[in-house]
C-alpha cells in the first residue's frame, strides 16, 4: 500500500477528486493549506500597468489517499492530468509525494491492510 499526497491549486480540487473516483480510488482527504514552493509568490497588478510580486505563502490544497501499490501509476497519472493548468501546465500546479504504508487498521472493525481500505 502507498500513500499519495498531492499538493494542488485550490481551484483544481474538484477535477482531481473526480479523476480519483474515475480510476477507482476508494477514499481521500482534502485539506486547505498555505505554503510556498517553486512558485515563490504571485504577481499582482498595482495599477497604471505596474506589477509587484507578493512573496507570501499561497493557498493550496492537499489531497491525500492510500491505495494498493498496483493502483499507484494510474492514480498518479490521473492526478497529473487533472491538476495541470492548461495543455502544458504552469509553475504552481503542484507536487505529488508518494510514501509506503506498512499497515492500515479500520478502527470500527479491526480489519487490517487491504480489507481496511
Amino acid at each position: 500500500m502507498i500513500k499519495i499526497e498531492a499538493v494542488v491549486r485550490p481551484e483544481r480540487v474538484n477535477p482531481v477528486v473526480d479523476a480519483l473516483l474515475e480510476v477507482g480510488c476508494g477514499g481521500y482527504h482534502v485539506a486547505n493549506v498555505t505554503g510556498k514552493g517553486t512558485q515563490q509568490g504571485v504577481e499582482v497588478f498595482t495599477g497604471r500597468g505596474a506589477t509587484t510580486t507578493i512573496r507570501a505563502a499561497l493557498p493550496k490544497s492537499v489531497i491525500t489517499t492510500v491505495v494498493r501499490a498496483s493502483l499507484k501509476d494510474v492514480v498518479v497519472n490521473a492526478i497529473i492530468e487533472a491538476a495541470k493548468s492548461g495543455e502544458e501546465g504552469q509553475i504552481g500546479d503542484g507536487k505529488i509525494f508518494i510514501s509506503p504504508i506498512t499497515e492500515v487498521i479500520r478502527v470500527r472493525t479491526g480489519e487490517r491492510d487491504d480489507a481496511a481500505l
